[in-house]
């Protein structure tokens, strides 16, 4: 089954040192290799800031953009991965090594397979 692993950190107010981003960076490349060599991924993304999101939404069929992130919270989205998992126990596993559960929360999504609903 394939589950989505969605990771949301809280934004930094300040840039990362070199250093910091450095190890960062290594933490997250090991972690994507140890999904790798599990046969578990499928994809894998960081994402921009909130800032650089814009929000659409229809109304009376009117296409309407705003800048950012629909909600205003402490935590944002800022990255996920895709992987093959072979139960929810497996993606969990996965889930809590992933760096950024350290500091941040990463939730768990099954895919709904379009093809296996019936």
């Amino acid at each position: 089954m394939r589950y989505l692993l969605l990771i949301y950190t809280a934004e930094p107010t300040e840039a990362a040192s070199d250093d910091q981003m450095t190890s960062q960076f290594a933490e997250y490349d090991a972690f994507t290799q140890w999904t790798r060599d599990n046969g578990m991924f499928q994809a894998g993304e960081a994402l921009q800031p909130t800032s650089d999101a814009t929000t659409v939404r229809v109304r009376d069929g009117r296409t309407v953009t705003t800048d950012g992130p629909f909600a205003e919270t402490k935590e944002a989205l800022g990255g996920f991965y895709l992987l093959e998992a072979p139960d929810l126990d497996a993606a969990i596993d996965a889930a809590a090594r992933i760096p950024g559960a350290r500091h941040g929360s990463i939730e768990v999504r099954p895919i709904f397979e379009y093809g296996a609903a019936g």
